[in-house]
């Protein structure tokens, strides 16, 4: 399989600035909307929003399944995306648009339907990247497209309100027009990918991937035998605990950040949208640098470095004073631009992986893959607000009446914490075993078999 052109790359990436638009307002902005605006509370609309994403748990493997296993004239990833970004169009203008009188049940039966369009697009979306070229750099510089591509929504997102403010645009307002300006962004680039890029065939059994899968089902179900694949992928597990590691650690800071800029950096509005955009500006910016160090060094070693980079920026936070905004500023800068690296790198791991795995059973199951990725990274996330705001409490911050002692002990779990977590993830991650090298031979196997194309030289 060559490397897609620069041209496919692009319209493959395109669609992510529409998939990430709506992920700030969502996450940030909506909860306190509905608790507050539409007057539901914030306990109640707290629950309404777990209840409403604890439905991932199954429609996250089942998509992921049923993208692999079942093809249609159109592809196996094509049809899903179509769907869940027709769902998802409708549900987000519903959600951010309500109507008076709507209640706890209009949440729920609303932000259900966008967490499972968001599923039918993002699971298919992933795989689909994974699947464009076997070529151990190609891979990361396809997801690194998508990714600045999805930073870049996320831009545009946080920009949006402060400029519907400035203009005059009421809250409810200006979330009603990210909505449409992510349809308005989705539309065109969605069709324009699924119209002119041709999604990747799923390859054939061969006769000795079917004998790999025969060893591998003796003494187990049909079932069974799948998953025992999966525990027998030690790059899997590896690259897996040492993802959800370094999710929790990008966790704790973004759910404490708000705390943290309002009581311990005492930050005002203009000072904490500067930050903020400075953050993700240079996730975007830093994208190439880390592409050049991963063909250098790896793309796990590459990796490592940037966490490690983020480690020395956290280490400094707790010494920071009140008004050190110059100096928060700089660590914005360098944990953004290891945002960059934490997006573009792992999903190209990934992908490594799951050629393994493929090695093993002889079947392409990417979505499953990326559906297991991506629960990791919700439960991360969730994690991460489980633990940090009973560890801050715990620890005697009291947002209404904050004592010194208290400020440090925000300022420590915010950088500190984060920060030993990253170092295990590096830790786990240093060694792992699929290099340029060991890919290659990899593919040379998947090729022997059957199951691939024989590999392009610097691929």
């Amino acid at each position: 399989m060559s490397a897609p052109t620069r041209w496919r790359v692009t319209l493959y990436a395109l669609p992510g600035i529409a998939l990430a638009i709506p992920t700030l307002p969502v996450y940030v902005y909506l909860p306190a909307f509905y608790a507050e605006t539409v007057g539901l509370g914030l306990a109640a609309t707290g629950a309404i929003l777990f209840a409403a994403r604890s439905l991932d748990v199954i429609t996250d493997p089942l998509v992921g399944v049923i993208s692999d296993r079942w093809p249609t004239r159109f592809g196996r990833r094509k049809p899903w995306m179509a769907a869940g970004a027709a769902l998802a169009a409708v549900a987000l203008v519903r959600l951010l648009d309500p109507p008076g009188g709507a209640g706890g049940l209009y949440l729920l039966a609303w932000s259900a339907l966008l967490y499972l369009g968001w599923t039918l697009i993002s699971i298919p979306y992933a795989a689909w990247g994974a699947e464009m070229t076997e070529g151990y750099h190609a891979r990361a510089r396809i997801t690194a497209a998508r990714e600045a591509a999805m930073l870049a929504g996320i831009v545009i997102a946080g920009a949006t309100p402060a400029l519907a403010a400035r203009a005059g645009v009421g809250e409810a307002d200006a979330l009603a027009l990210i909505g449409w300006l992510a349809i308005a962004a989705g539309a065109p680039t969605l069709v324009a990918l699924l119209a002119f890029v041709r999604e990747p065939k799923a390859s054939p059994s061969s006769p000795a991937a079917t004998a790999t899968m025969t060893a591998l089902a003796a003494n187990a179900s049909p079932r069974a035998w799948r998953w025992r694949a999966l525990l027998a992928n030690g790059p899997f597990l590896r690259l897996g605990g040492a993802w959800l590691l370094n999710g929790l650690a990008n966790g704790i800071p973004a759910a404490l950040l708000p705390l943290y800029l309002k009581h311990g950096l005492k930050a005002d509005t203009d000072a904490t949208g500067v930050l903020i955009l400075a953050y993700f500006l240079a996730g975007v910016a830093a994208v190439p640098l880390w592409l050049a160090l991963s063909r250098r060094i790896g793309k796990h070693r590459a990796w490592c470095t940037a966490m490690l980079a983020a480690c020395a920026a956290f280490v400094w936070v707790p010494f920071i004073p009140e008004g050190g905004i110059a100096a928060f500023f700089a660590v914005c800068l360098v944990t953004g631009a290891v945002l960059g690296a934490d997006l573009a790198l792992p999903p190209a791991l990934q992908a490594d992986v799951i050629d393994l795995d493929t090695l093993l059973t002889g079947e392409r199951r990417a979505g499953l893959f990326f559906a297991l990725w991506g629960m990791a990274t919700k439960l991360s996330l969730a994690a991460a607000v489980g633990l940090a705001l009973p560890a801050l409490a715990f620890a005697g911050f009291d947002p209404n009446a904050p004592t010194a002692p208290g400020l440090w002990a925000l300022a420590v779990i915010y950088a500190w914490v984060p920060l030993v977590t990253k170092l295990c993830a590096t830790f786990i991650v240093w060694r792992h075993p699929i290099t340029a090298r060991r890919h290659l031979a990899i593919r040379r196997r998947l090729a022997a078999k059957g199951l691939a194309e024989p590999p392009e030289r610097g691929s």
